[in-house]
């Protein structure tokens, strides 16, 4: 399923201020809590795309996925069904059947602590995946849709992006998430 291109929706337009979100996270094996990550949302640069985000929160989707991609002086990435039940090698291909959100592009830069849309060659591929910059990375400016910011918890990305990693640079441990609406 696509998300319309072209109707704006009243839920769109509910929101009067940018919205923010409390991502828990949690080292699975070890149960240890590593902190939490707070995002500012931007509706009036990617309406779609924090609709969509907005929406899988509300229905705890993200609940028991995993930051299932971490790659130091990059990003981590995250919000992959997938990741939350089935083996480390399905993690990052998603689910064919998810709605796709079509490309936002805007002027954001991809700096430390940009929240944007994973996707995949086809810019209007973009479902529940999204990444956390942890460092500069201009070649995706204009190319990957920037839909927020990290407000408070950058310590915690940084714990994050420092895990033991494998050849694939899913980590070591699952690094699992719970997101609120703040």
């Amino acid at each position: 399923m696509n998300i319309n291109q072209d109707n704006t929706t009243q839920q769109e337009k509910k929101f009067t201020t940018n919205p923010h979100y409390i991502i828990s996270v949690k080292l699975k094996e070890a149960n240890q809590e590593l902190g939490e990550i707070e995002l500012e949302l931007f509706p009036d640069v990617a309406p779609k795309h924090v609709r969509n985000f907005d929406s899988l929160v509300s229905i705890k989707f993200f609940d028991g996925c995993a930051f299932h991609r971490v790659i130091p002086g990059f990003m981590i990435q995250g919000g992959d069904p997938n990741s939350k039940d089935k083996p480390k090698s399905t993690w990052g291909f998603g689910d064919p059947s998810q709605t796709r959100v079509p490309a936002e592009f805007n002027n954001i830069k991809h700096e430390r602590g940009i929240l944007s849309a994973a996707r995949s060659n086809d810019p209007n591929s973009a479902t529940s995946q999204f990444f956390i910059m942890v460092a500069s990375a201009p070649h995706l400016d204009g190319q990957y849709t920037a839909y927020g910011k990290v407000v408070s918890g950058m310590d915690v990305v940084d714990k994050i992006v420092n895990q033991p990693r494998d050849g694939r640079d899913n980590p070591l441990d699952k690094v699992e998430m719970t997101i609120r609406k703040k």
